[in-house]
Parts: structure tokens; sequence; C-alpha cells
């Protein structure tokens, strides 16, 4: 059964920065794609950020810029490097794992596999 186990949430002042971590069992996190997805009160669950196998990028236009997204293959484990975080990044940040190559990057339905998420609260 796969396994993603997110860390490193947390509370930061804006303008401050945090390192997500995504661990992943029995899924290889060069496989097909991964990706980081965020829910806040009262809102649909959203894309923030996606990593192919051969490492392309994709980020949402909220976050280009601040974000950066990459994994360590030895580790298998993947990670969401957020600098200059404002309030309205506060969310649950949630670490997905797609079964196959997905037709869209930006769609939550195309990730098979789900962490149960890492609080994360940017203060102003």
């Amino acid at each position: 059964q796969v396994q993603l186990a997110e860390s490193g949430g947390g509370l930061v002042q804006a303008g401050g920065s945090l390192r997500l971590s995504c661990a992943a069992s029995r899924y290889s996190v060069s496989r097909y794609a991964m990706g980081w997805f965020r829910q806040s009160p009262g809102k649909e669950r959203e894309f923030v950020a996606a990593i192919r196998w051969s490492r392309i990028p994709y980020y949402a236009d909220s976050v280009k810029g601040r974000f950066t997204i990459s994994r360590d293959n030895a580790k298998n484990t993947m990670y969401l490097q957020m600098d200059g975080l404002k309030p309205d990044d506060t969310a649950v940040y949630y670490c997905a794992a797609a079964a196959n190559d997905p037709r869209n990057y930006y769609n939550r339905y195309e990730y098979d596999y789900w962490g149960q998420g890492t609080q994360v609260t940017v203060s102003s």
C-alpha cells in the first residue's frame, strides 16, 4: 500500500520560508508525477505545484517565482520550498502521487495517492 507522509508545516510570519517534505513508501518519487495541493476552510483543494518523472515542474500562477518543487530520488522524498510566504498561502498542504502519467498535472483527480496533510499558517 502506497503511503505518503508530509512534514515541515508550521507557523511563520509573512515573508518567511518553510520547506515541506513528502516521504513516499511503496512508490518511487521518480515515477510518473507527484504534486502538492492545498486546501483552506470553505475552499476547494487547489493545485500548487507538480513535478514530472523528467523533473519538469509545473506551478500555479499564485506561487510561481516563490515556491520550488524538487525531489531526492535517493531519499525517495519530494519537497516544496516556500519563500516569500503570504497570509493567503495559509492552508493544509497535501502531497499527491499519480499511478499513471497525468494528462493534466493541475487536476487533482489525476492523482491516486494522497498524504494526510500538513498545516501551514502565515501570519501578517
